[in-house]
């Protein structure tokens, strides 16, 4: 499966240079919320598996708040051995945005 998925990105990357995607299916989650079903806490780590399982370099920042206040992150996914280009298109997105900038507000 491992082989699979490393293949799969890497015909995506002979297409675009990064590949953007949430950090996570939900916003962040207060803190304690999800202590009592541990399943629901590891389920909200589910977009970065594929990353991780591709053993390329990825970077997460944030990108905006829901709602209620909570924040969004960002998924930046890059070439193997390509880690400037990430950082470089994460500073380009702080910079035009200032989601960085702000703090969460509780509601």
């Amino acid at each position: 499966m491992r082989t699979l998925i490393r293949k799969d990105f890497e015909e995506a990357f002979q297409k675009v240079d990064v590949i953007v995607a949430p950090t996570a299916p939900t916003p962040a989650f207060r803190i304690g919320e999800k202590t009592g079903d541990p399943l629901q806490m590891y389920l909200c780590d589910i977009l970065t598996i594929p990353v991780n399982m591709a053993g390329i370099p990825a970077i997460s920042i944030p990108c905006g708040f829901n709602h209620e206040g909570l924040p969004i992150g960002l998924q930046i996914m890059g070439k193997h051995f390509d880690e400037g280009m990430l950082l470089r298109v994460a500073y380009a997105f702080e910079q035009n945005t200032g989601f960085h900038l702000k703090k969460p507000t509780l509601i």
